[in-house]
């Protein structure tokens, strides 16, 4: 063995990458974590915003008890949402107790050589080998704007996660693009800093997420299905609980599963607070947006009937999600982006979310083609890292450094005694 090789080097430290680095390190591998912890969620989350998950939905991946969210929390109750700060805080505190120390420094590049080995370069200017990259890139990258909004100026059209703060937008009317919790928030949290949000929608009627039912567990899990991750019922609980079934469905019906499942919605907490200071303009599609000579922009929108309204407004805030594609994954050499099979826009993934290229696996919203819609959310991150560290360590054992790529094998000891 070279000792100049690590075992496995994690690209990101969100909380699929400290879950990956959690497991690796129990594990016993040789990991390097890169990145800042929870980083995007310090900057790319509005303060004030609350997670949509109720708390045992909303643990990062640990091999060993005791490191969810509710210990963290002293037992943080069903129905109480929680704020994005306690959440960074706990990523954090996980961090300290399960992950080897992350170093907060960039990947630049991860190309491919013969091996398999993979050469990283850090923006520190050091050269790492690895038998094994992670690629946990979180959502960052996919940020989701309209073609119709996209040719707008920076100045005039922004994404959702471009905003910690909105007190800029005091005394501004601000169109904001969306219909699911992002839109809807970003709505309110204008409002609360005295702006004049307007909120348009293709959807005619807004869609909210029921109260948590307390009592009669047992009842309304008869009637109304098991809850889990995703929500409640039996057919999403296939799809929080058992993400590894997901991936022998068809293409096209994995695609409509990530689609459609918890569509555009809002957190039932949020209802209230979506009042009469936010516009609402529902049953629209933007067809055409303009900057006008007055430095504001101009927005046309369109109904199912064809009927046309314009809207002006100072600044038009994309909450339109985000699209996984692995051609925006600039870290990634584009020699080996040329070389990964795909589904659709992401990378095809076997049953460790191994990619095409041996020992290159993919954690997160990438493997949402392959594992299903869990792959959105903080819920999915256990089920990817055991997976991922289970056939690294595997693989290692059976002295092969990756495996044979794409070829499903049977469960590892870490799953089975899950």
């Amino acid at each position: 063995m070279d000792d100049s090789v690590i075992d496995v080097l994690v690209v990101g430290a969100g909380p699929y990458g400290l879950s990956v680095g959690a497991y690796a390190r129990q594990a016993g591998l040789q990991v390097r974590v890169i990145g800042i912890p929870m980083q995007f969620w310090r900057e790319n989350m509005p303060a004030g915003m609350f997670l949509k998950s109720e708390p045992f939905a909303s643990s990062l991946g640990s091999p060993v008890p005791g490191l969810g969210f509710r210990e963290y929390s002293g037992g943080w109750p069903d129905g109480l949402p929680i704020p994005v700060d306690t959440f960074v805080s706990y990523g954090l505190w996980f961090t300290e107790h399960a992950v080897p120390e992350p170093e907060p420094s960039r990947v630049l590049r991860v190309e491919h050589t013969p091996g398999p080995r993979y050469r990283v370069m850090l923006s520190t200017g050091e050269e790492v080998r690895a038998r094994s990259v992670v690629v946990s890139v979180g959502v960052g990258p996919f940020c989701h704007v309209p073609a119709e909004l996209a040719a707008l100026p920076p100045s005039l059209v922004s994404h959702s996660m471009d905003h910690r703060e909105f007190d800029r937008f005091s005394g501004k009317e601000v169109v904001v693009v969306g219909a699911g919790q992002s839109a809807l928030e970003t709505a309110v949290l204008l409002a609360d800093c005295g702006a004049r949000p307007v909120l348009l929608a293709r959807t005619p009627k807004l869609s909210w997420n029921d109260l948590p039912v307390k009592g009669a567990e047992r009842l309304t899990s008869v009637v109304r299905g098991p809850r889990h991750g995703l929500g409640r019922g039996w057919r999403s609980w296939v799809l929080s609980e058992r993400p590894q079934v997901v991936r022998y469905l068809p293409v096209r019906t994995r695609q409509r599963l990530v689609e459609n499942t918890l569509g555009p919605a809002g957190a039932w907490w949020l209802r209230d607070r979506l009042d009469g200071r936010v516009t609402r303009l529902l049953g629209r599609r933007v067809v055409d947006a303009a900057r006008l000579d007055d430095g504001r922009v101009r927005i046309v929108t369109e109904d199912r009937h064809g009927d046309r309204t314009e809207v002006r407004a100072d600044h038009v805030i994309a909450a339109t999600g985000y699209v996984p594609d692995v051609n925006r994954i600039a870290l990634l050499d584009p020699d080996l982006r040329r070389r990964l099979r795909r589904t659709g826009l992401s990378p095809t993934l076997d049953a460790h979310f191994q990619s095409s290229l041996p020992g290159l696996y993919f954690a997160g919203l990438t493997a949402a083609a392959t594992f299903g819609p869990v792959m959105r959310f903080v819920y999915g991150a256990d089920f990817a890292a055991r997976r991922i560290v289970g056939h690294l360590t595997a693989t290692m054992h059976a002295g092969s450094p990756s495996g044979d790529t794409m070829t499903p094998v049977g469960e590892t000891a870490m799953e089975v005694h899950r």
